[in-house]
Parts: C-alpha cells; sequence; structure tokens
C-alpha cells in the first residue's frame, strides 16, 4: 500500500540519505547534514508497504517565507502521482499557510512544479546567490 505522512517520526533518514546522496544537488551529502537538514524542516515522506520511496522537505519561518528542497520518489515508484501527493500534503499544512513566497531550485522538474502554482522568477535580477558547491567536500589536509 502507498501512503503519505507527514509525521517526522516516520522520516527514514538513512533511506533520506542514501538517495540524496547520489542526487545531482547534494552529492556526497553527510548523513549528520541530512539528519539536521530533516530535524529543520516540515517534511513529507512516502511509503510503500512501510518503507520510505519519496520525501520533500520545506525550510521556513512558518510566517512569511519558505524553501522546497530535496523532492525526490525513488525510481521504480515514479509515474504515480507520489510527488503531487507528497506537496498537495506539505502544502495543506498549517504552519505553511499564509506564506508570501515559497521558492525552489530545479534542474529539470519545472512541468511538475508548474503543476502547483510555481512560475520562473518575475524579477530574477533581485535575486542573488551565495553558492558553495564544495560545501560537503572533505576539507583539504
Amino acid at each position: 500500500t502507498l501512503e503519505i505522512s507527514t509525521d517526522p517520526a516516520r522520516m527514514d533518514v538513512a533511506a533520506i540519505h542514501a538517495f540524496l546522496r547520489e542526487t545531482y544537488w547534494s552529492p556526497g551529502i553527510p548523513l549528520e547534514t541530512v539528519r539536521r537538514a530533516v530535524a529543520h524542516s516540515v517534511c513529507v515522506g512516502a511509503f510503500a508497504d512501510g518503507a520510505q520511496v519519496g520525501f520533500a522537505r520545506v525550510v521556513t519561518d512558518c510566517a512569511t517565507f519558505a524553501y522546497l528542497a530535496d523532492v525526490y520518489v525513488l525510481p521504480e515508484h515514479r509515474g504515480q502521482g507520489l510527488s503531487r501527493r507528497m506537496l498537495e500534503a506539505l502544502f495543506a499544512l498549517p504552519q505553511l499557510q499564509g506564506l508570501r513566497r515559497m521558492m525552489l531550485a530545479t534542474r529539470d522538474a519545472h512541468g511538475l512544479y508548474a503543476k502547483m502554482g510555481f512560475t520562473p522568477l518575475a524579477k530574477p535580477d533581485r535575486f542573488m546567490e551565495l553558492h558553495r558547491p564544495d560545501a560537503y567536500a572533505a576539507p583539504r589536509a
């Protein structure tokens, strides 16, 4: 059976880490970093027969702003609407109501997010970033 849950106790940090450390957006991310990220985010998971097969999280102040991150569904469970169901459950949570802005970054899932109401930045010249692509690399001796 497939189910969606926002219960923080159900998030399988080891399974989440196993997937995220292989992604284009967080290659080599340490387990402890994933543990902290999950603990300090509003999370949702997709579960098949109790095993975690999908995940998404929102980093937020629960008042004005949120950042959607780490959305995934394992390849063998894609095409069943799990991403959309996870995002709908996440966005329905009380602490994510009334936010002025929610942002995300994606390389290849623009279609999914457009269905959820996301659009390209209206004024991209106003946004800046401090990007550290080697943040998870081992320190040099």
